[in-house]
């Protein structure tokens, strides 16, 4: 009597790449070329774009393909609308008397939606300064959880480094990036403390940055490899390429 063999194979888990979500605000949108040199690689595996309103301007600029458009729709035409509901792009109007900015609904929009990164262009300059400060106060939106998130033009990268409140640990943040690129902390409406640099030109070792004074402008990497760590607190990390003036 034969026993047949039978080749059992194991079902190992899929690794599934997080979706990258592309929002486009309405401020200044820098060109493809300047984004490009500055920040090589900055529209890779993009899953989803999102346009805020007039981004939707803009992101045709840059040569995206629009998946959504979101906003009160009091930068775009009639028939700018009706152009993209023509080319299949789904837009959601939110009423014009309403508690988020256009950019805050395209956040929330790209999350409903399973983004795990999030990119935001845009986000800077405009008519309003008011808009700038809100669009930063973005990357502190606690639906964002342990998500990426960053605003970029072709001048600045931002993002926040956050300690969770009563957590009694440190976080670190990898800041991987060109040899002699500009690297600013700034703590974020409280004192930034336990700040630890590695790769830095001025060195912190346990540091606070104090809210207010600006000790943490314009630091240099000096290694690729470059790092930072945060006790308690909050930090605006600023990185800007080395050919801008310090």
């Amino acid at each position: 009597m034969n026993t047949a063999s039978v080749a059992v194979t194991e079902m190992l888990p899929v690794a599934v790449e997080p979706v990258k979500a592309l929002i486009v605000a309405d401020g200044d949108i820098p060109g493809r070329d300047g984004l490009d040199a500055a920040w090589p690689g900055w529209s890779d595996a993009i899953g989803l774009v999102v346009a805020a309103d007039g981004g939707a301007v803009g992101a045709e600029r840059l040569g995206l393909s629009i998946d959504l458009v979101v906003g009160d729709m009091d930068s775009l035409d009639a028939d700018h609308l009706a152009r993209l509901r023509g080319a299949g792009i789904t837009v959601e109007q939110a009423p014009i008397d309403k508690d988020e900015s256009d950019t805050e609904l395209a956040v929330r929009a790209a999350l409903a939606r399973g983004a795990r990164r999030l990119t935001i262009v845009g986000a800077f300059g405009g008519r309003r300064l008011d808009h700038t400060l809100a669009n930063i106060g973005l990357l502190l939106l606690p639906e964002l959880g342990e998500r990426e998130a960053e605003l970029l033009d072709a001048t600045t990268r931002l993002t926040v480094l956050r300690a969770p409140d009563g957590a009694g640990r440190s976080v670190r943040r990898e800041l991987p990036g060109r040899v002699g690129d500009l690297v600013s902390l700034l703590p974020f409406g409280i004192d930034a403390q336990g700040v630890t640099t590695e790769g830095l030109r001025y060195p912190l070792a346990g540091g606070t940055l104090l809210a207010g004074p600006a000790r943490g402008l314009s630091n240099v990497r000096l290694r690729p490899d470059a790092a930072v760590t945060l006790g308690r607190g909050i930090l605006l990390v600023v990185e800007s390429p080395a050919t801008l003036v310090p």
